[in-house]
């Protein structure tokens, strides 16, 4: 991008601005005034000696503040929702957000504000959205809320319970939803996250017959933009649902091999695009043993790793795993059990046993009469883990704790997500979710 020498005159709402073409030039191409750039981004004057745009003055003041210094600062009498409608207007939303948060960082969160939800019930699961906002499923119905924080119309399946809930885009949110007998119910559908209006559902078809089918965990691969998720229909339909996110038209089914029972039931679904593997996990309650298997979904659909407690001693340490994750950097899954001890299984051994690591064990001892069990996160080589009513966070080749997060209202945490340079984090008992943001560094 050119140094731009050139003052630039606007008149905004009828106030006049002065300012530079560099400074304009900060807001970007996909801003306005992008467009009065050409492409080698050289300013473009037009026949006045100024430019004309009939919108908020005081707004702009704050915004042009914005572009010249990459600070925000908000006067007390312009209400932030309508800096936010004018940031729209000029494509400076991301830049509102880059000043309001910083980079995503689990060892420098802050709480930043807590949400009481409106659904009554304990909440299903959070979903963090692309863009900064979120929705969060409780029972039949899922409540989605934008980067501001304001709750759009909510999704209501007329009494079908939410298993999960995943972004498409930020316009965009897919729904599994367990089938209801006798009407054929249930499944899976894409919904618009602004209005709620259900754009198409996903179709699970076996021997060329439409089947009805509760669907069950998601997952998405940004590459290609396959949906991933497990079904459970009534014959023939048990297993790994494909489907192509764009179209919603089913392009594959991993159906379960015999004597295995829970590809259906799948707990928690992981897309691992360097190896072109799904892992897919099950655990108690859900089935009485833990299951985690590596898919693979070229040309010879194969199971290619596979392991299960069936059979393990019991011991303290390594009884009932209730959540995973893959980590392709390592080849490794990381598991943690109720205790929150994590341990450790090698990819690369197709005879893996759990590592646990025991400096890693955070609680001892018995655990609360309406515990919520732990859920494990990997983002940006961080590891979080959430216990009751905290987050841990470990770094390092070893996993060291770093960290914790924690909040004394809501009760446990019974699922967290992160995305947007965001978490969020939802409690159980009070139905409210929490916010954490990375503050932003400071401007020399």
């Amino acid at each position: 991008m050119g140094i731009q020498r050139d003052r630039v005159r606007l008149n905004i709402g009828g106030r006049i601005f002065e300012t530079t073409a560099t400074t304009l030039a900060n807001a970007g191409r996909n801003s306005v005034f992008g467009a009065m750039f050409d492409d080698s981004w050289n300013f473009q004057f037009n026949n006045s000696d100024q430019y004309f745009i009939d919108r908020n003055p005081d707004c702009f003041a704050v915004l042009l503040d914005l572009l010249r210094t990459g600070e925000l600062h908000i006067p007390a009498n312009i209400p932030e929702k309508l800096l936010y409608r004018e940031a729209l207007f000029y494509g400076l939303l991301d830049h509102i957000r880059s000043a309001k948060w910083g980079q995503f960082d689990g060892n420098r969160l802050r709480h930043s504000k807590s949400v009481m939800g409106r659904a009554p019930g304990d909440g299903t699961a959070i979903r963090a959205g692309p863009d900064g906002g979120c929705c969060v499923a409780h029972g039949s119905m899922v409540h989605v809320y934008d980067w501001m924080l304001e709750e759009h119309p909510p999704i209501h399946l007329d009494y079908q319970r939410v298993n999960d809930v995943g972004w498409v885009d930020p316009g965009n949110i897919v729904i599994s939803a367990c089938e209801r007998l006798g009407r054929g119910d249930g499944g899976m559908g894409l919904f618009n996250s602004s209005t709620g209006e259900l754009r198409w559902k996903f179709q699970v078809t076996h021997e060329n017959q439409v089947k009805s089918y509760t669907g069950g965990a998601l997952s998405f691969s940004s590459e290609d933009y396959r949906l991933f998720a497990s079904c459970k229909g009534r014959s023939n339909e048990y297993g790994i649902g494909v489907w192509d996110q764009i179209t919603g038209k089913q392009i594959d089914f991993f159906y379960e091999p015999s004597g295995w029972s829970h590809l259906g039931d799948a707990d928690k679904l992981q897309w691992l695009q360097g190896t072109n593997c799904l892992m897919v996990a099950t655990w108690f309650p859900r089935k009485d043993n833990c299951y985690i298997s590596m898919l693979d979904f070229r040309d010879k659909k194969s199971v290619v790793w596979s392991w299960s407690d069936m059979g393990a001693p019991v011991t303290a340490d390594g009884r009932r795993v209730r959540d995973a994750i893959a980590m392709e950097e390592n080849s490794s899954i990381c598991v943690v059990n109720e205790y929150e001890g994590l341990g450790f299984m090698d990819l690369r051994s197709r005879a893996a046993s759990v590592r646990w690591s025991s400096r890693s064990r955070l609680m001892e001892g018995k655990m609360p009469d309406e515990a919520c069990y732990p859920k494990l996160a990997l983002h940006d080589g961080q590891l979080f883990s959430s216990m009751n009513d905290s987050i841990s966070v470990f770094c390092g080749p070893d996993w060291v704790l770093t960290s914790r997060l924690r909040r004394n209202y809501g009760g446990s945490i019974c699922d967290f997500s992160i995305g947007g340079d965001r978490l969020f984090a939802l409690h159980s008992e009070e139905n409210v979710f929490d916010i954490w943001e990375t503050p932003s560094p400071p401007i020399l």
